[in-house]
């Protein structure tokens, strides 16, 4: 018993009121919405969270391989198949990449085209989008045409300039601004990448201000991945990511935001971006963890989609349906 306390006055109220307790507002004694003392005013009114979430589907990525997660798709087989998986679970969204023979993220028109054809075929409402990096004049022509076939609806602009885990990535002004006008004349929606959030300030400074990319906005962030903005712990998270986003909606807060459940964050990050009621990326290309403070490895894709789905349930929020993605993002949807 703590020697601090005044026992003795303490005992000196055994006899008085224990509880001080004036329900003014009876017969209610909490009237969840309303008050007496008000007319006509929702004193709770529920809160502006988008009841539908756009979540996209990441196969395999430029970076990762079977290396730090076994089970990462790698070849074409495995990346159609995966992707296929991913149609089939009811991703409204699948992000597509290709490898080569040594693993490495191609620009090879032949298999995109045989990865992306097919699904085209079988799941003709579902949108396909992918990163076309061309890291030289080479690949550049290559992804002109994919873009000018409509062979994906979206493509990220990297608005970056990070050491991104070992490899130093950076996008010059110049492409950012010739990729964001090919996209936008070919009517392909320009995802605005952010990394850290002096992307975002690249971003405005390159291709909003000077009127170049066309509302609405659409952006994509990915963080906690190494050499992108740091999240070590849930605290650094939160605050990461709520500088980024008030970043975005300090230049627009009509934009669409997508958050990548990337990094050791992996799915806190992408259920916290849920709560915020931003829209989220999920599968291998961002993270190879499926919990932060686990060592659990991502096992496939369509079951991570399918995780998130349930979670978004759980929220009370509902999955777009792509037409519904699309018209968010300012893109026509599919004639039936």
């Amino acid at each position: 018993m703590s020697d601090k306390i005044n026992w003795e006055y303490i005992k000196e109220f055994n006899d008085s009121i224990r509880t001080i307790w004036m329900p003014f507002g009876l017969p209610e004694i909490i009237d969840p919405s309303h008050s007496r003392f008000s007319n006509g005013v929702d004193i709770q009114p529920a809160w502006k969270i988008p009841p539908k979430i756009a979540i996209s589907t990441t196969i395999t990525g430029a970076m990762f391989s079977s290396r730090g997660n076994p089970n990462h798709p790698m070849t074409l087989e495995e990346i159609s198949k995966s992707a296929r998986e991913a149609c089939e679970a009811g991703s409204p969204i699948v992000h597509i990449h290709v490898r080569d023979e040594n693993g490495y993220n191609v620009l090879d028109p032949e298999k995109f085209h045989k990865v992306i054809d097919p699904l085209k075929r079988d799941f003709p409402d579902t949108v396909f989008d992918g990163c076309m990096c061309a890291l030289d004049s080479a690949e550049w022509p290559h992804m002109e045409s994919f873009l000018k076939e409509g062979l994906l609806e979206v493509t990220p602009i990297n608005t970056v300039a990070v050491l991104y885990g070992d490899t130093l990535f950076a996008k010059p002004p110049y492409s950012m601004i010739e990729k964001t006008k090919i996209c936008q004349d070919c009517g392909v929606k320009p995802q605005i990448a952010i990394y850290t959030d002096a992307d975002v300030d690249n971003a405005d400074r390159f291709l909003i201000k000077p009127g170049l990319l066309q509302k609405p906005y659409h952006w994509i962030i990915l963080a906690a991945v190494p050499g992108c903005s740091p999240m070590q712990n849930p605290r650094q998270m939160v605050e990461g990511l709520m500088r980024t986003y008030n970043n975005i909606m300090d230049i627009d807060d009509t934009a669409s935001v997508m958050v990548c459940a990337a990094g050791r964050a992996s799915s806190y990050l992408a259920t916290f971006a849920m709560l915020m009621g931003l829209h989220i990326r999920v599968g291998m290309e961002d993270t190879v963890w499926k919990w932060p403070h686990k060592d659990d490895k991502i096992v496939n894709n369509a079951e991570h989609f399918k995780l998130f789905k349930t979670m978004a349930g759980m929220l009370g929020r509902e999955v777009m349906t792509p037409d519904e993605y699309r018209r968010m993002i300012g893109l026509p949807v599919r004639k039936k």
